[in-house]
Protein backbone atom coordinates (compact mmCIF):
# COMPACT_ATOMS: atom_id res chain seq x y z
CA UNK A 1 0.00 0.00 0.00
CA UNK A 2 1.30 3.45 -0.52
CA UNK A 3 1.62 5.51 2.37
CA UNK A 4 2.54 9.14 2.00
CA UNK A 5 3.93 11.21 5.28
CA UNK A 6 5.23 14.72 5.64
CA UNK A 7 8.68 14.85 7.29
CA UNK A 8 8.54 16.48 10.43
CA UNK A 9 12.46 17.30 9.95
CA UNK A 10 12.06 18.51 6.62
CA UNK A 11 8.53 19.31 5.64
CA UNK A 12 8.88 17.12 2.57
CA UNK A 13 6.73 15.17 1.49
CA UNK A 14 7.44 11.68 0.36
CA UNK A 15 5.65 8.25 -0.68
CA UNK A 16 6.67 4.94 0.12
CA UNK A 17 4.96 1.39 -0.94
CA UNK A 18 4.80 -0.82 2.41
CA UNK A 19 3.47 -3.98 2.95
CA UNK A 20 0.12 -3.04 5.70
CA UNK A 21 -3.36 -3.64 5.52
CA UNK A 22 -5.15 -0.08 4.75
CA UNK A 23 -7.80 -1.08 7.83
CA UNK A 24 -4.71 -2.06 10.25
CA UNK A 25 -3.54 0.69 9.26
CA UNK A 26 -6.43 2.97 9.96
CA UNK A 27 -6.88 1.26 13.05
CA UNK A 28 -3.34 2.57 14.75
CA UNK A 29 -3.66 5.94 12.91
CA UNK A 30 -7.20 6.39 15.56
CA UNK A 31 -4.89 4.84 18.45
CA UNK A 32 -6.57 1.27 18.65
CA UNK A 33 -4.10 -1.37 17.84
CA UNK A 34 -1.28 -0.01 20.76
CA UNK A 35 2.34 0.11 19.64
CA UNK A 36 3.95 0.32 16.22
CA UNK A 37 6.22 -2.64 16.17
CA UNK A 38 3.13 -4.91 17.85
CA UNK A 39 0.85 -3.30 14.88
CA UNK A 40 3.60 -4.02 12.25
CA UNK A 41 6.44 -6.48 13.23
CA UNK A 42 6.60 -7.52 9.66
CA UNK A 43 7.98 -3.77 8.76
CA UNK A 44 11.62 -2.73 9.51
CA UNK A 45 12.05 0.25 12.05
CA UNK A 46 12.89 2.48 9.15
CA UNK A 47 9.34 1.99 7.41
CA UNK A 48 7.35 1.90 11.10
CA UNK A 49 9.40 5.28 11.75
CA UNK A 50 8.48 6.91 8.14
CA UNK A 51 4.88 5.77 9.33
CA UNK A 52 5.20 7.92 12.74
CA UNK A 53 7.02 10.53 11.21
CA UNK A 54 7.53 10.73 7.57
CA UNK A 55 10.87 10.73 8.15
CA UNK A 56 13.54 8.58 6.19
CA UNK A 57 16.62 7.32 7.17
CA UNK A 58 18.62 9.55 4.93
CA UNK A 59 17.23 12.32 6.00
CA UNK A 60 18.18 11.17 9.94
CA UNK A 61 21.61 10.87 8.62
CA UNK A 62 21.54 14.40 7.04
CA UNK A 63 20.06 15.85 10.26
CA UNK A 64 22.08 13.67 12.63
CA UNK A 65 25.02 12.51 11.09
CA UNK A 66 25.89 8.99 10.07
CA UNK A 67 26.42 6.17 12.87
CA UNK A 68 29.24 5.43 14.78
Amino acid sequence: MKITRKSMISGVVRTLDLDVDETLLAKYERGETGLIQVTFPNLSPSEREFIMTGITDDEWEEALGPEE
